[in-house]
């Protein structure tokens, strides 16, 4: 904390719908952060709801590509902690596609931290860094497929502890994201947490199993972001899921209620 006790925070991605989402709920409590952000553009993101997003101050947002490694050395500047939201996040995309965002961005947000003194950081990864067993492993490969008659009840779920499994380029640059953050924690001293977000959409609702399994409500992501920020506070290199709770969920929330102490307050099938 600074001496006056408000926490400056930055945001990349500010305006992508889950950096808009957890800017408005940290903006909200002014007497605990002080919220800026940055952001390649100033309109919301195609996932975003353009007549709802919150706008920064023109003090607190910088107009700032994540490849421009100087852009990021200067948002970092006086922040005391960063939450790197900003990325690619299109699973269809090339490699070429998310090089410069999720790759070289990545390392250019940490560079600024550890040149500016910033020790604290929430990363956002995604349930996409194992999202081989939802594509290829049993039984969750019947969830997707909407095979659920013959689902095992408990589900067995996928934890942190479990190899990562990448299906394509911007999946596999969240696992290289997750183990660049490990090297910045131990190189550096930094205090990470890898939050792994499920899927979280502007309408905010769950839609069929397949979708409810993976889904994040708005409420569940901003909270979740906001105690790993705090578990920041103390020396840490972790990785959460951050999902919200469903029958078909399968991955592990009890470590994310261990780590951050939050478990899910909304489920999936009262949400679609």
């Amino acid at each position: 904390m600074t001496d006056s006790h408000v926490l400056k925070v930055h945001i990349t991605g500010v305006y992508g719908l889950i950096g808009n989402l957890v800017y408005g709920h940290l903006h909200a409590q002014p007497e605990r952060y002080d919220v800026y952000g940055s952001g390649r553009r100033t309109m919301s993101s195609v996932r975003a709801d353009a007549e709802s997003i919150l706008r920064l101050p023109d003090d607190h947002f910088m107009l700032a590509d994540l490849a421009d490694a100087a852009a990021m050395a200067r948002a970092m500047e006086g922040m005391d902690a960063v939450l790197h939201i900003g990325a690619v996040p299109n699973p269809d995309a090339t490699f070429q596609e998310v090089v410069d965002s999720n790759i070289r961005g990545t390392h250019h947000v940490l560079e600024a931290c550890r040149l500016a003194g910033v020790k604290r950081m929430v990363y956002a990864s995604s349930i996409m860094a194992t999202w081989g067993y939802y594509v290829y492993a049993e039984p969750y490969r019947s969830i997707r497929e909407g095979r659920l008659d013959s689902l095992p009840d408990p589900l067995p779920v996928i934890t942190h502890r479990d190899p990562v499994r990448p299906t394509e380029p911007y999946s596999a640059s969240k696992v290289w994201a997750e183990a660049y953050c490990r090297t910045y924690v131990d190189a550096y001293g930094m205090s990470i947490v890898c939050l792994r977000i499920g899927g979280v959409n502007k309408e905010n609702r769950a839609g069929q199993p397949a979708s409810q399994a993976v889904w994040c409500s708005h409420r569940d992501v901003v909270n979740i972001t906001e105690r790993a920020l705090k578990a920041t506070e103390k020396p840490v290199y972790d990785i959460c899921y951050a999902v919200s709770d469903s029958r078909y969920r399968w991955v592990d929330m009890a470590h994310t209620l261990d780590v951050l102490g939050y478990a899910p307050q909304d489920r999936a099938e009262e949400n679609i």
